[in-house]
């Protein structure tokens, strides 16, 4: 066993990373191909992995809590009562990241009776006694007790190691005294109940000024002179609390003195068990840790030839000659297909300059050919502009197919030297997204890593980070070209990985090829049209919202009673439920007083405060937003904002923008109006603005075939009139503004999975009184119950749902025994095949459009996608043909059982022309 000057025992706090890591990965919605979840084991194998290279020659031992109630529920019944029970998602991978612990040699204990904090204090007391150096792998504060001269904590998460100052210096007590700490404050989530009206101040206040529990029972004459918030009536308030407060203590204490079935001389790290390593990883789709292992000169023969990547070759080459040039400018004349991929300076399409093109042939083959790199040193490169000059006609063929990640930025670039890319073929994120939106994130390191088992260079590794970090040009070839290359390579290899299983299943090829290829080059030009933007009557508003921003922060603190940081959460916490008494509607994760939106509007219905907070939200948000950043974002060159759209980053299909958002920009609100005000048309010109009216609602009745939704869109009706007369029994004349709110609430809410609960939310009626309208709705509309309910049992069997033209959503929740779990996802699988449908028939719209107008003579072009709206520029000379048109060509983008109705308006800015 090692001695101090030698490796340490490392001790691995395994429950405390089992949820930190599920945390962790739960955005990213980590799964294999069949839905099982794998964002926790992925991030504490990484973890356990690390530690391995962090600590060579150290027995590294993993405990776990073990299932059922231990001592502590003996002397507190309820302790850990409001513990929330373990996720689904995450309970299907406790038992894999056990067996990977296992696989790895590393020792795992689990004891019954106690947790895992007590099984850690002994093992640590063990070798302390025989003065070993200890290590805590952990996340958790109440193991802070354990550190001593020999004993640190590290938090792999984030890097930080804890000794005895380090704890003062987190804390601000030493070590000794973070039992009294926890037993005065309690703890939340193992439902320690401390010290009633003890927070964080008060338990410091108590330990700096006089010391222990103990202490403090011994001097509690000495405590009104600390002069904390209270200290006056402590003294009393401890005598009356001071069984609770040591009963804190006692479960706050971590045991050391477990009967363990190992001595820490038997801790000893066991030899990889590379089968089982293997059969895991390949179980749960980890290619990149099978290629790391095979690497390390392990035996990869177990896997079955299927299922790995075979190791390739490569050749890539840095394009120095003209000679080399025409060599490869022959390859790609002589290829069916080939990859092609663009480095330039910059992100932003519109003013990145092009410092090198990459190609690929095949796979292994590729090619960097520089022509700007300017760092001291340089080699000598084919000029720019000769380069472009050869590869014009070439990019520009339609019959030479490429296939790139993410080409529409690459369209982009080039477009700014007057040579256009056509024969865009396959995108890889475009392939990846449409066979499944939600399985994994679309960029090319994620693809690599998911369907190659290969980890890229990435551009951190040769560029820097942060302020330090290199543009392109500034990179050194010998840096610049493997990495250059590698991303056409590996471009390639992705598509013939992926296209494949895209191609069995015909109506995502549909969507693919019909829907979402063809939108790539005409998103490019949409964004490099842009909009014009009135930067000086954005400047006049952000100054008369800064004016009433300052009035709404004067009456705020009026209302309050004194000053505070409208911001802050903490300062909006003490004013809101301490000082003003505010009823406590939501908490957050960590127990205290919720502040969020949803939270504020609701109290700002009985009271002024959180109303005045919400107005200065929404004002200041829009402000940073759009009235100060818009005018900062014209492009000098073109003098107008240029978006970017993405098409692989919502679930249903839906386009979102960035830099800046346009589907953000708020329209019900009247500030959010004059931001779409500044949004002009240039001299000579108009805005169109067509939209589609209640598509989704539409959409519904087509998929349910309802013949009360069908006849009332035949006939024109105001939808949620015909539904208010339909619940509530009366005449439509008669239906009142009140009634049609109602309807409309039920109309949309229904088809988004509101429940009663949030009708009733939403109306200010009793939830019995909401369940009697949805009834009723449901009385007068079966058809659409039907379909709600055949919907969901089509997705529980299938694991997805479409839209009318095909494209997948999967719901991997879809049978999850956590009930609300399983409740979102059926209220997802209602919803997506309209909101997927909406996607569709808009982008389609778009085709339409684009095409009409590029086979006439009409002066217009698209330079806008929000939501179900299209916004054009239109010669004013050709406002009627345009106007005609467009309806025409979007009212026939979808073919349903109710008529596509598009409205279309004209005006000088965007919001006259909506």
């Amino acid at each position: 066993m090692p001695n101090q000057t030698t490796a340490p025992l490392v001790l691995v706090d395994g429950s405390s990373y089992l949820y930190r890591a599920f945390h962790a990965s739960e955005r990213a919605n980590l799964r294999t191909s069949d839905g099982q979840p794998t964002g926790a084991i992925r991030v504490m194998t990484n973890m356990l992995k690390s530690l391995l290279r962090d600590f060579p020659g150290s027995p590294v031992a993993v405990i776990f809590d073990a299932k059922g109630k231990n001592f502590r529920h003996d002397m507190f019944e309820d302790y850990k009562a409001t513990r929330k029970p373990m996720p689904d998602d995450l309970r299907s991978q406790v038992q894999p990241i056990h067996d990977i612990v296992r696989a790895l040699g590393m020792p795992l204990l689990m004891i019954d009776g106690v947790e895992a904090d007590d099984v850690i204090g002994t093992l640590a007391k063990q070798a302390t006694e025989k003065k070993i150096a200890t290590v805590i792998s952990t996340g958790d504060k109440d193991i802070a007790q354990l550190v001593s001269e020999h004993v640190t904590l590290m938090d792999t998460m984030n890097d930080s190691r804890t000794d005895l100052d380090g704890v003062v210096d987190k804390f601000g007590i030493p070590a000794h005294l973070i039992i009294d700490y926890l037993a005065l404050m309690g703890d939340s989530s193992d439902n320690i109940p401390g010290m009633p009206g003890v927070g964080q101040k008060t338990a410091l206040a108590l330990l700096q000024g006089i010391g222990s529990i103990d202490e403090v029972a011994e001097r509690l004459d000495e405590v009104a002179a600390l002069g904390f918030r209270g200290s006056k009536t402590f003294a009393a308030k401890f005598e009356e609390h001071k069984e609770i407060v040591l009963l804190s203590r006692d479960l706050a204490t971590i045991k050391l003195d477990v009967e363990l079935p190992v001595s820490i001389e038997e801790l000893k790290a066991e030899p990889l068990n590379t089968e089982a390593l293997l059969a895991l990883f390949k179980q749960f789709e980890f290619r990149s840790m099978i290629t790391d292992l095979e690497k390390s000169g392990a035996d990869v023969s177990g896997v079955a030839e299927e299922e790995t990547i075979p190791a390739i070759e490569t050749d890539y080459e840095t394009v120095l000659t003209k000679e080399s040039f025409e060599s490869w400018f022959k390859l790609l004349n002589e290829s069916e297909l080939f990859a092609f991929d663009t480095e330039t300076t910059s992100l932003d399409y519109m003013v990145a300059e092009l410092v090198g093109v990459s190609f690929a042939v095949e796979a292994g083959k590729a090619a960097y050919v520089p022509v700007a790199h300017d760092y001291m040193g340089a080699p000598e490169q084919l000029d720019r502009n000769w380069v472009l000059e050869q590869l014009k006609p070439l990019l520009a063929d339609d019959s030479k197919k490429k296939v790139g990640q993410n080409l529409k930025y690459d369209r982009s670039v080039l477009a700014n030297y007057d040579v256009e890319l056509n024969g865009i073929a396959y995108d890889t994120m475009l392939e990846s997204y449409v066979l499944n939106s939600t399985a994994t994130r679309h960029d090319m390191n994620s693809l690599a890593d998911k369907y190659l088992g290969h980890k890229c260079i990435s551009f951190e590794e040769i560029a820097g980070k942060g302020k330090k970090q290199l543009t392109f040009n500034q990179i050194e070839l010998e840096q610049a070209g493997p990495y250059a290359a590698e991303d056409a390579d590996i471009t390639l290899r992705l598509h013939q990985a992926i296209y494949p299983q895209l191609e069995k299943e015909e109506s995502l090829a549909k969507v693919f090829h019909d829907i979402e290829m063809p939108l790539v080059s005409l998103m490019s030009r949409m964004e490099r049209n842009g909009a014009k933007v009135d930067g000086a009557l954005l400047g006049k508003q952000s100054m008369m919202i800064g004016t009433r921003l300052q009035e709404l922060e004067k009456q705020a603190h009026e209302a309050a009673g004194e000053p505070f940081n409208l911001a802050s959460p903490k300062q909006l916490q003490a004013i809101l439920f301490e000082k003003l008494g505010l009823p406590v509607i939501k908490k957050t994760p960590k127990g205290q007083p919720s502040t969020a939106e949803e939270v504020l509007q609701e109290l700002a219905l009985d009271y002024p405060l959180p109303k005045l907070l919400i107005e200065h939200r929404g004002l200041s948000k829009l402000k940073s937003t759009y009235t100060d950043k818009l005018p900062q974002m014209i492009n000098p060159k073109t003098q107008r904002i240029h978006t970017s759209y993405h098409q692989a980053v919502t679930a249903t299909g839906r386009l979102s923008s960035s830099d800046p958002n346009l589907q953000n920009i708020p329209i019900r609100t009247e500030e959010g109006r004059k931001v779409r005000q500044a949004f002009v048309a240039p001299e000579g010109y108009k805005l169109v603005a067509a939209d589609y009216s209640q598509i989704e609602l539409r959409i519904m009745a087509h998929l349910s075939g309802d013949e009360g939704l069908l006849n009332a869109f035949a006939k024109g009706l105001d939808i949620h009139k015909a539904t208010a007369a339909e619940v509530f029994g009366v005449e439509l004349e008669s239906v009142t503004t009140e009634q049609r709110r109602s309807a409309k609430a039920i109309n949309f809410g229904l088809i988004y999975g509101m429940s009663s609960f949030g009708l009733a939310k939403q109306l200010g009626i009793s939830r019995k009184s909401a369940q009697e309208y949805i009834d009723l709705y449901f009385d007068r509309y079966p058809g659409v119950l039907k379909y709600m309910d055949t919907t969901k049992e089509a997705a529980k069997e299938k694991g997805y749902v479409e839209t009318l033209f095909g494209r997948r959503l999967y719901l991997p929740e879809i049978n999850a025994r956590n009930g609300m779990r399983r409740q979102a996802a059926e209220r997802t699988a209602i919803n997506a095949p309209m909101q997927g449908t909406a996607a569709d028939i808009i982008k389609r719209a778009m085709f339409a459009v684009d095409e009409w107008l590029a086979s006439s003579d009409i002066d217009a072009r698209m330079i806008m996608q929000v939501h179900d709206e299209l916004v054009l520029e239109v010669a004013e000379s050709q406002l009627e043909e345009v106007q005609a048109g467009i309806i025409e060509k979007m009212s026939q983008a979808a073919d349903l059982h109710v008529p596509l109705l598009v409205e279309a308006g004209v005006g000088d800015n965007w919001d006259e022309a909506h």
